[in-house]
């Protein structure tokens, strides 16, 4: 709905000199020189102060010469017949008369109205790029074969990470509008034709006079602004006269690997039919809508993802991280072998190259990378043993700060004290009832040397103490 405001000083200027063509010229020849006119001059396209003004003078003129009515207007009354205030008298303008919305093609509506005369600003300006946009509207275009266009339809789909990996097929079921078989899409009964509508006649807007020289044009609200009419009791049944009802189908949508959570397929032609019942022309050209899928991806309970690039995280052991070896880690394919290095640590990484996500866009071959983080798991709970073997290995690393429990190294330590104050059997025979962990340290250790050059020479020493005392024996029995 819009108001503009006639000026009794405004004179309408002369149609036919604005589009520069004569009062014998074709339709098509005024369409020409107006549609040169508009590229000329639009805001848009033409900075130049004036532009606005001559592109809105070239606009009220078209108006004025495309109605055949103001047309004759002019050409019997010349300005008189659209100035407010020529000495015509208002109640005279009816809806469907010659002079109906006559202020509208002085200039004054401003730059978004005067389009009566059948002009669509997006169809003006896809023949100025030579494009082909589809247009919505329902009445024709001056420089384009209309083309009217359904509603998209979005629906969303879940897919597993194993799918988005490899990709997969869906079948989506939709409700979408179809065109109407009983009247095929025509929406009116056999037989039965539209025709003008009688309350706005055929322009499909109604004008409003009001008080201060004000008017407002609304939509024609019988015929929805086409124009035209289907008879009472003439609508198709099936679809109410809309050319399209609601059906039910299921569309095989084709996901590709390497489709990230969140994306959006569009699948071509499968929305909406447009609703040609409603239109002026039934046999206008129409298209279907389009399917846009959106596509939700579950996380992996084991892998994760960056892009095209998989994230796994491998746990090891804490001797495996200390020691080095190898580990089995899961691919999107199979498993695979990787080696640790001695003295891996968490966080540390590996990356195996193109064992990733495909590359959507990319060459056919194209994957990302799947990259390994390690993380060492620590033992909670150790047994004696255990304690006993990592509190010897921080005695052989110099750990001052470890806690130490089992006191290995204090016990080695006070046992050799106490060799030396004793005799030498008891020294001889420490590590005797020793277990077998603290055996296996000590002979590391080179303990077990000691004790066995001091065993030895006791030994030694008692054999030739009892080979003294012998010729002793054998001289005392004489």
């Amino acid at each position: 709905m819009c108001f503009h405001a006639s000026s009794a000083r405004y004179a309408t200027k002369n149609p036919y000199t604005v589009l520069g063509v004569g009062k014998n010229a074709s339709a098509s020849e005024i369409k020409k020189a107006y549609y040169s006119l508009a590229k000329k001059y639009h805001p848009d396209t033409n900075k130049d102060a004036k532009a606005k003004d001559q592109f809105s003078d070239a606009q009220s003129a078209y108006e004025l010469l495309s109605d055949s009515k103001k047309k004759e207007a002019w050409d019997r009354y010349g300005a008189a017949a659209f100035d407010q205030g020529a000495g015509f008298d208002s109640s005279e303008r009816s809806d469907g008369g010659p002079f109906g919305g006559a202020a509208g093609a002085s200039g004054f509506q401003g730059f978004s109205g005067g389009f009566g005369a059948d002009i669509n600003f997006e169809d003006l300006f896809g023949a100025f790029a030579g494009g082909g946009r589809r247009s919505r509207g329902s009445r024709q275009s001056p420089f384009q074969e209309e083309v009217l266009m359904g509603q998209n339809i979005e629906v969303e789909t879940n897919i597993s990470f194993m799918d988005a990996a490899k990709g997969t097929s869906k079948d989506i079921s939709i409700n979408p509008l179809v065109q109407c078989k009983t009247c095929a899409g025509r929406g009116m009964k056999k037989g039965q034709s539209k025709s003008t509508c009688q309350k706005c006649g055929g322009t499909g807007t109604r004008v409003h006079f009001v008080q201060a020289g004000f008017q407002m044009a609304s939509t024609c609200d019988t015929c929805g602004g086409q124009g035209v009419s289907i008879p009472r009791g003439g609508e198709c049944g099936s679809c109410s006269g809309n050319g399209v009802i609601r059906q039910r189908k299921t569309v095989n949508v084709d996901i590709p690997g390497g489709i990230e959570d969140g994306m959006r397929l569009r699948v071509s032609g499968e929305g909406d039919a447009a609703p040609t019942g409603t239109t002026a022309n039934s046999n206008v050209r129409s298209t279907n809508g389009d399917l846009y899928v959106f596509i939700r991806v579950a996380p992996d309970s084991k892998f994760g993802r960056s892009g095209a690039d998989v994230l796994y995280t491998a746990s090891i052991p804490l001797t495996t991280a200390v020691l080095g070896g190898e580990v089995t880690v899961p691919t999107l394919n199979s498993d695979v072998k990787l080696k640790v290095a001695t003295g891996t640590g968490t966080g540390d990484k590996v990356t195996l190259g193109g064992m990733g996500m495909p590359k959507l866009g990319g060459r056919r071959s194209a994957a990302g990378d799947l990259r390994v983080e390690f993380r060492v798991v620590m033992p909670k709970y150790l047994s004696a043993n255990q304690r006993t073997i990592l509190e010897m290995l921080a005695d052989e690393l110099g750990d001052k700060s470890a806690k130490r429990v089992m006191n290995v190294g204090s016990m080695s330590t006070s046992s050799s004290a106490t060799g030396s104050s004793k005799s030498e059997k008891p020294a001889a025979n420490a590590h005797e009832n020793e277990g077998f962990l603290k055996s296996a340290w000590h002979r590391l250790t080179h303990q077990h040397d000691d004790s066995s050059a001091k065993q030895a020479s006791s030994a030694s020493n008692t054999e030739n103490k009892t080979e003294d005392e012998e010729p002793k024996k054998a001289a005392g029995s004489r």
